[in-house]
């Protein structure tokens, strides 16, 4: 039978049956009042677990580490030492063609082939180079950088398929060090800079709040002004899976807004409390995996019993931020990329949540602000443990999952992650 949504934690214990009352005396009120503070501070706070209808083993899997390496092809050299790298082995095939193998941490594994490597010649060449992916069809179109900073996409003259699978490119080389990689790389360190210059504002707090399965950091913005007690929570993940870029920045521009130094946003951080928790796979991130873990789980199907340490540290702070604070999680939102832009919510006529018509509502407004774009909606029921579920099922919060597309333009993702964010501070105003 499934548990229901609800703040867990452990009650306070009760005072020993032999403590006695005594008289109204200082001292006697002292000693009560502080066993009273003792007990409080004892409370620990944890997620809910829920029988979710869909279930997911998310045991630990055994996962192949990468090895870093440099490869020397003829006069053609390629590496993978930089943290996001993943290249698995590199070789010559003939006279100006060259295969790069990229192969998951582990299966079976959602198709999402990533790679990141560095290339250079002995002296300036044109190659043909083959990316091999075996387990996978190709699927990021090529981002290139001289300095690792600076990214654009590969020229389309230069890209083909070679078969139904592989992808062919053309490139030239120089002694000079060319990064190729599926999206501009954004792991733990560029996550890690991003977060201390938002820390920078008066209405930011960065806080470490655990670590994950090899020790990286996992961190929590907490945004807002005044005191936290009885204010509403909006919560925002991102980077469950390591290649889903495009999501972080569409977070990223989200965030921007919320911080503005306007009215509207003003208003809000004054009568409401966010948590940002930015990059939720560290090590899958630097590591450069496809999907899952140092644990080799999905960690967007470990919201159910958290076996992985990532989702049950996350999911005990935000219930501790609620229950500590007697805070409502109104909303959830976990950001993601995939094929094209789509927000995945939950059937709210199954479950109705706390703000019920609200995702309709955001939708409505985003669609008729930015009429040039699309805002595809796919309900559907609880289903398999996903955060969007889980935010249902644990506070009766609006879950959905934000995607957007691996190649939307940056200028339609920083316009669509500043407009959701605008329309959310309006409507939540409207509701408040």
């Amino acid at each position: 039978m499934n548990q229901k949504s609800k703040i867990a934690h452990r009650p306070p214990r009760s005072l020993p049956s032999d403590h006695k009352r005594r008289e109204n005396t200082p001292a006697s009120f002292l000693l009560f009042f502080l066993a009273f503070l003792s007990l409080s501070a004892c409370r620990t706070w944890q997620a809910a677990p829920y029988d979710f209808p869909k279930p997911a083993d998310t045991s630990d899997q055994p996962v192949a580490m990468p090895e870093q390496k440099t490869w020397q092809a003829g006069s053609v050299f390629a590496d993978n030492r930089f943290p996001a790298a993943r290249l698995n082995d590199f070789r010559q095939e003939d006279d100006s063609t060259f295969r790069a193998s990229i192969l998951p941490e582990n299966t079976p594994v959602n198709p999402s082939p990533w790679y990141a490597f560095r290339l250079w010649a002995e002296q300036e060449q044109d190659i043909r180079l083959v990316l091999d992916y075996t387990h996978a069809r190709h699927r990021y179109f090529p981002k290139v950088s001289r300095d690792g900073k600076t990214w654009e996409a590969l020229d389309s003259s230069r890209f083909s398929m070679l078969d139904t699978e592989d992808a062919l490119l053309a490139l030239r080389l120089s002694p000079d060090t060319l990064w190729l990689a599926a999206q501009a790389p954004a792991g733990a360190r560029q996550v890690g800079q991003w977060c201390a210059r938002q820390s920078l504002h008066p209405a930011v707090q960065w806080d470490t709040i655990g670590r994950s399965r090899l020790g990286r950091a996992l961190w929590m913005l907490d945004i807002g002004e005044g005191k936290p007690r009885k204010k509403p929570l909006i919560v925002l993940l991102c980077r469950q899976h390591p290649p889903e870029v495009t999501g972080w920045e569409a977070l990223k521009f989200f965030v921007d807004e919320i911080l503005a130094d306007d009215e509207t946003a003003r208003a809000f951080r004054q009568q409401y409390r966010v948590l940002v928790f930015p990059l939720l796979n560290p090590d899958g991130a630097d590591l450069g995996f496809w999907r899952h873990n140092a644990g080799g789980v999905d960690l967007n199907r470990d919201w159910a019993y958290y076996r992985q340490p990532e989702p049950r540290q996350v999911a005990d702070r935000i219930v501790r931020e609620a229950g500590r604070n007697h805070s409502d999680v109104l909303i959830g939102l976990d950001f993601h990329s995939t094929y094209k832009d789509v927000f995945y919510t939950n059937d709210e006529t199954e479950t109705p949540p706390s703000l019920p018509g609200f995702k309709d509502r955001w939708l409505s407004e985003l669609r008729a602000g930015l009429p040039e774009f699309e805002f595809k909606e796919s309900p559907s029921n609880v289903g398999a443990p996903v955060t969007k579920g889980w935010f249902l099922t644990q506070f009766g919060a609006v879950g959905m999952t934000y995607e957007i597309g691996d190649d939307t333009p940056p200028e339609a993702i920083e316009q669509k992650g500043r407009a959701s964010a605008r329309v959310m501070m309006r409507l939540l105003e409207k509701e408040r």
